[in-house]
């Protein structure tokens, strides 16, 4: 797959379709991979990977991208054309400007996942099909490649492309995932269990600021946390109340646009799970408001930014929050 996107991308490039390709290089280790522009061939050569473990969501950046003069050409993956198509929605994209070729993905590997199971001193890594090679300080260890992948990956949403205007090898289906479980068992703890499950998660939060940054549905020009005027600006939190609070303020924010991509899980340094408040509120939305995924078109007005006179009634939503 990676020979035929970099010979795409230099007949695109070559025939003036675009003047540059946005996808995925190395970084500093070979299962680090990092987001790049490439504007010439020979940088297509010398530095386009596209393998088992690109994971990161293009999709952000092409909101700056799309403003350039010309057009790029992006490679997305499927969960990635979610968010694409909520941020043409929000008018943060510019279509026009930007070349889409839908390519295939079967999961991807995450090293985090591999580390927390207990692999030390990796040194590299390789995933040849279904199996994951690691060197490691202590010699070679392989194991499944479903054992090294994120929840993201194991609970995908959909395998099919929702925009693009050419595809790569076979489309996918939308999946019967269950990517909802973790919120299930969440909801059957107690009030007192679910409260220090947050407090244990968010208490290891050192204020990055690496899930707003990354996440595709934070795009404001000003974050209301980058404030100076409020006194939480750019620092860790103080207490427990700040910590909840950055936190909680994102998820409302982000709320029926989230396209549950789960960037903001995959860049935290700490582990925290923040996709799950995400899909909290994906999963009330759909209960309340009936089935809708954000990003599924350009069109369909998010259930929170619209109104009908068969909204759920707020003690109802109230009901469902005192007995959870």
């Amino acid at each position: 797959m990676q020979s035929e996107m970099i010979r795409r991308a230099k007949e695109l490039l070559s025939d003036g379709t675009v003047n540059r390709v946005i996808g995925w290089k190395a970084g500093e280790f070979d299962y680090d991979i990092t987001p790049a522009v490439f504007t010439c061939p020979e940088q297509l050569d010398d530095g386009f990977l596209y393998n088992d473990f690109c994971q990161a969501n293009v999709s952000k950046y092409l909101i700056k991208e799309s403003r350039k003069e010309g057009k790029i050409l992006a490679f997305l993956k499927p969960c990635d054309t979610y968010s694409f198509n909520q941020l043409i929605k929000e008018h943060r994209i510019w279509r026009d400007n930007v070349y889409v070729i839908g390519v295939p993905c079967d999961g991807k590997v995450d090293v985090d996942t591999v580390k927390q199971k207990g692999l030390q001193g990796i040194l590299s890594m390789q995933c040849d099909g279904q199996t994951v090679t690691a060197q490691t300080l202590y010699g070679e260890e392989k194991f499944d490649k479903a054992d090294a992948m994120s929840d993201r990956c194991l609970n995908c949403k959909s395998k099919k492309h929702v925009a693009y205007d050419e595809l790569m090898g076979d489309e996918g289906e939308v999946l019967d995932s269950h990517r909802f479980d973790m919120v299930e068992k969440i909801e059957a703890m107690s009030s007192e269990e679910r409260f220090n499950f947050w407090r244990g998660e968010l208490s290891r939060c050192i204020r990055c600021n690496a899930c707003r940054n990354v996440c595709p549905a934070c795009t404001c020009e000003k974050c209301v946390f980058d404030n100076d005027a409020s006194g939480i600006a750019q620092k860790a939190a103080a207490d427990s109340f700040e910590e909840n609070m950055f936190h909680i303020i994102r998820a409302f924010h982000v709320a029926s646009r989230c396209t549950d991509c789960g960037e903001c899980s995959r860049v935290c340094p700490q582990n925290i799970p923040l996709h799950l408040l995400n899909r909290k509120f994906i999963k009330d939305i759909n209960e309340f408001y009936g089935e809708y995924q954000a990003g599924e078109d350009t069109t369909t007005r998010p259930p929170l930014q619209a109104y009908t006179t068969g909204d759920v009634e707020p003690s109802i939503v109230y009901q469902k929050g005192g007995n959870n």
